[in-house]
C-alpha cells in the first residue's frame, strides 16, 4: 500500500458526488499552475487524467449516461434508455464497447502518465465490462493520488475491494457537508504530495 490517498466520494443518485469531485480537481489543477508559474518547471504531461461520466438530460429527466475521457475530451454513450442491449441496467442498455473505448485508455493514460487518477463513476454500469474492472484494479496499484466516485449500494466486488484498502478513505457527500467536502478531500490529498 502507498502513501498516497484512493479517496473514494459516494453518497446517493443527485447527492453531488460530481459536482464534489469537479471541484477538487479545480483546486488541484489551480494550485498545480501557480506551483508551475513560481518555479517556472512545465511538464507536459496533464496534471490529471481518467475518465468522469455526465447524465444526457432531457428536461430534468436522465435518459443516459456519456464517458468522457478526461485528458482528449473524447466521449461516448455508455447507458441510454433507447440503446438496444441485452445487458439492461436500471431501465438503461448498456453499451460496453463504447465504455471500453473511452474509458480504458483514458485510465491506462492516467495510470502511466499523469499525477492524479481520476475514476468517475464505479456503479452499476461500469463493472459489467470486465476490461474496465481490470484497469481500475491496475490504477489502484499505482501509488498515486486517485479520486473515485463510488455507486452508494453497490456490492460488487471491485467496491467491496476499494472499501477495505488501508490506503482508502471513503467519503459520503451528504446536504450537509456538501460544500465543505471538497476542501477535506482537497487537504487529504495534498498532505502527501
Amino acid at each position: 500500500m502507498g502513501i498516497h490517498p484512493k479517496i473514494g466520494i459516494t453518497g446517493l443518485p443527485r447527492s453531488g458526488k460530481s459536482a464534489v469531485m469537479e471541484k477538487v480537481l479545480e483546486m488541484l489543477v489551480d494550485e498545480r499552475k501557480r506551483e508551475i508559474l513560481m518555479r517556472g518547471s512545465l511538464t507536459d504531461a496533464p496534471i490529471i487524467g481518467g475518465m468522469r461520466t455526465e447524465p444526457i438530460l432531457e428536461g430534468s429527466e436522465r435518459l443516459g449516461y456519456r464517458v468522457i475521457n478526461i485528458v482528449t475530451g473524447e466521449s461516448d454513450v455508455m447507458a441510454h434508455k433507447s440503446i438496444d442491449s441485452r445487458l439492461r441496467v436500471l431501465g438503461y442498455g448498456i453499451d460496453t464497447e463504447a465504455l471500453e473505448r473511452i474509458a480504458v485508455p483514458a485510465i491506462e493514460y492516467a495510470r502511466d502518465q499523469c499525477e492524479v487518477i481520476v475514476i468517475d463513476e464505479i456503479g452499476k454500469f461500469a463493472v459489467e465490462s470486465e476490461a474496465f474492472v481490470s484497469v481500475v484494479r491496475s490504477a489502484l496499484e499505482m501509488d498515486k493520488p486517485t479520486l473515485l466516485t463510488l455507486h452508494k449500494k453497490s456490492r460488487h466486488p471491485l467496491l467491496q475491494d476499494i472499501r477495505r484498502r488501508d490506503d482508502g478513505r471513503i467519503l459520503e457527500v451528504t446536504p450537509v457537508n456538501r460544500a465543505l467536502l471538497p476542501y477535506k478531500i482537497h487537504k487529504l490529498m495534498r498532505e502527501t504530495y
